[in-house]
């Protein structure tokens, strides 16, 4: 299969890179594609070297599928001129997301929902992705209200945001990523904000969790907060039901749920953290307990690495999930 990998060269784009390997995608003919600056850049895939070409060499090339990873801005320009040549665009940008025309997938909730129509493909928000998989198996008892709080990894914001970190902690004065420092410092502040007074990413846990789900009647309110970590985004989610729950089978359906692992034993303070997500491709849900302030409602800590379930392997996933289909072959 001819795979293009547009924004080879960025955070995610490298990753994904890692994950067709690990995965073992069926890559016949790989196509790294980034911006002009980086045109001619070498990578290397599973041993073999490859040039970095330009979006309109790519299009000529007429890929199977292109995976996306380059911002909203170019997947916009771009991404229709890749499905106009019969390309399958997968995207993980916010461009596509909200379109009704477009389908926003989680392959673990609503793979169901593609077809061999569908050539631009959403790939959803990072911290969305790690609580809906977490909330996905609990739905049985009617998700009411949500309650997030993500306490998000700089990778999110980028090399910049790395290199800021990496410079602060060493002493060293560079190119700033936030407007305030983030070594030992938490900011309450991911994306821009809206009118309403909050961020475009705690906007992008309310909307896309609806269009997810299918389900305009779940209230959700978020905070997103951006901590000096780089494994991962780590979340707590205080969830309402309309029916009452078993912790019990709460734990139990968590444990069997596909792409969830439970890590929840006060004993042996055993719970998620970021520090050990990092590199893994599953969504890790602990600190499991009822929230004795109000009926139907539980408490959950959610913690996933946000470069890979939370952006290229979903992506992956959802390629993979067209081949299983037979749109992609």
């Amino acid at each position: 299969m001819k795979v293009a990998v547009v924004g080879a060269t960025g955070l995610v784009g490298n990753v994904m890179l890692e994950v067709l390997a690990e995965r073992n995608f069926p890559v016949t003919e790989l196509i790294p594609v980034a911006s002009e600056k980086s045109v001619g850049k070498t990578i290397t895939f599973k041993g073999k070297d490859y040039k970095v070409v330009g979006m309109t060499q790519a299009i000529s090339l007429k890929p199977d599928v292109a995976l996306f990873s380059a911002g909203g801005d170019t997947s916009k320009e771009w991404a229709p001129k890749f499905a106009q040549v019969g390309t399958v665009v997968v995207d993980n940008s916010s461009a596509w997301r909200m379109d009704p025309t477009k389908k926003l997938v989680i392959p673990e909730i609503n793979a169901d929902v593609l077809t061999p129509e569908d050539k631009i493909i959403a790939n959803p928000n990072c911290s969305t992705i790690q609580m809906l998989v977490a909330l996905s198996p609990l739905r049985k008892y009617g998700i009411k209200r949500i309650v997030v709080s993500t306490y998000q990894s700089i990778t999110g914001t980028g090399v910049k945001a790395v290199n800021q970190l990496e410079n602060e902690y060493k002493g060293i004065q560079g190119e700033m990523a936030y407007h305030y420092p983030i070594h030992r410092n938490a900011i309450p502040h991911c994306d821009v904000f809206e009118e309403n007074g909050y961020t475009k990413e705690e906007m992008k846990l309310v909307r896309e969790t609806k269009k997810i789900f299918g389900d305009d009647s779940i209230r959700v309110t978020a905070t997103a907060v951006r901590i000096p970590v780089v494994g991962g985004h780590s979340e707590s989610i205080n969830v309402e039901f309309e029916q009452e729950y078993d912790l019990s089978e709460v734990r139990k359906l968590l444990s069997q749920a596909p792409g969830v692992v439970l890590q929840d034993n006060t004993d042996t303070n055993t719970y998620p953290m970021p520090i050990y997500a990092h590199g893994k491709d599953e969504v890790f849900v602990g600190r499991v307990r009822r929230d004795e302030s109000q009926p139907k409602t539980l408490n959950l800590w959610v913690v996933a690495d946000n470069l890979r379930k939370g952006a290229a392997t979903n992506t992956i996933q959802i390629a993979e999930t067209l081949i299983k289909k037979g749109i992609l072959k």
